[in-house]
């Protein structure tokens, strides 16, 4: 099979974008133009299989893997997961970000490790990558979700919880903005975000390991960091 058409079967290279992910994408919600490091990177993949390319835009990781079941996108931009590895076929991480956690200016946790205790409330954004890191790892934190990953800061107030999950920078870019609130030091996990493709398109996700291994040996990765200015971000060692 021709490898355009297994990752296009429509003719069109279908990429979901989430822009629930401020890290890695941007959204210009007057306009409806998304754009960003994921956005850089697709735009990449279609010119060097040739094939016209639609942005289909989502407002979290967790609507992205629901729609992998209705045949929705043929490449996404998603944190790797055990639980979604049953459906989706992951790239080699090309970026790695960190999960962190927000807290009240006079709360008293000061370490990661001081949040996971009975009656600790932790806003999550639904199926997004800590949500299901947490949900693991947790013993007696319990988690509260919202609908999008943004929507667990609104939670976390709204409903005043303890804590609100999330990626580093744009918990750090919240802080910096509003009294009142901290991110903690460090972080509570190393989100490894990847290309994917649907599960039953083998020679698709073979191809996209190796354009992984391209974009990271060939410094794009670092650039596009540095271009978009998100030096949270950092770019995983390949073997």
């Amino acid at each position: 099979m021709d490898i355009g058409k297994e990752f296009a079967p429509t003719g069109t290279l279908r990429v979901a974008i989430n822009v629930g992910n401020g890290v890695l994408t941007s959204y210009d919600e007057e306009t409806g133009q998304p754009g960003g490091i994921t956005v850089e990177i697709a735009n990449s993949l279609a010119d060097e299989l040739s094939l016209p390319i639609e942005l289909k835009i989502f407002r979290s990781a967790g609507n992205v893997v629901e729609a992998v079941e209705n045949g929705e996108w043929d490449v996404a931009f998603l944190a790797r997961d055990p639980k979604r590895a049953e459906v989706i076929a992951f790239s080699t991480p090309y970026i790695l970000i960190e999960g962190s956690y927000l807290v009240r200016e006079d709360s008293d946790f000061l370490r990661n490790e001081d949040v996971d205790k009975p009656g600790v409330r932790i806003a999550v954004g639904k199926g997004a990558a800590y949500d299901l890191y947490l949900s693991r790892n947790l013993k007696h934190a319990t988690l509260e979700r919202a609908p999008t990953t943004p929507g667990a800061v609104d939670l976390f107030l709204e409903q005043n919880l303890d804590v609100a999950a999330g990626v580093r920078q744009p918990l750090n870019e919240y802080a910096a903005r509003h009294v009142g609130v901290r991110v903690l030091p460090g972080r509570f996990m190393v989100i490894e975000q990847a290309m994917a493709v649907p599960a039953n398109r083998a020679k698709a996700a073979s191809y996209l390991e190796t354009f992984v291994h391209t974009l990271i040996r060939s410094g794009k990765v670092g650039e596009l960091i540095t271009r978009f200015d998100k030096h949270q971000a950092s770019v995983p060692e390949l073997p």
